[in-house]
């Protein structure tokens, strides 16, 4: 028995798995013709108290992970998903997914990386963790 999805959230941050993680989506949702939801979290703890303090630093950081984002939806676009949308969480990145993001977006299955980009964030992998096990959907976590 094969299971149809009908909408995808895939959660990226530009590390390898992550990268894999959506082309696995693009791939499942274009057999699926499911909607893709593709998110990113901007991760308020990376920042300097001066920065966290600072708005307009924040509306500049969110601003510019927005338009990364929607280089994502461009190539998902470009590979052939017909429905497509982004969005951008601020938070712990797997509470914010699966306490904010997966309650608002209803998704059936989330597609996530096992490893972060780089330093600090490479703890993503305990976030990976956390979501495959709290999140109330089916998720599928790749590993590069």
């Amino acid at each position: 028995m094969t299971t149809i999805f009908k909408r995808i959230l895939v959660g990226v941050d530009d590390s390898e798995d992550a990268l894999l993680a959506f082309r696995y989506a693009i791939q499942q949702a274009k057999r699926d013709d499911a909607e893709l939801v593709i998110v990113s979290v901007l991760e308020a703890d990376k920042m300097n108290i001066y920065e966290a303090l600072d708005k307009d630093y924040i509306h500049g950081e969110f601003d510019e992970l927005e338009e990364h984002v929607r280089e994502y939806q461009k190539a998902a676009e470009s590979a052939g998903v017909v429905d497509v949308r982004m969005m951008v969480a601020e938070g712990e990145p797997g509470e914010t997914i699966v306490k904010d993001v997966i309650p608002d977006v209803k998704p059936d299955l989330l597609i996530i990386g096992s490893l972060a980009k780089k330093g600090v964030s490479r703890h993503f992998g305990s976030q990976a963790a956390y979501m495959a096990k709290y999140a109330p959907i089916s998720v599928m976590v790749v590993r590069h």
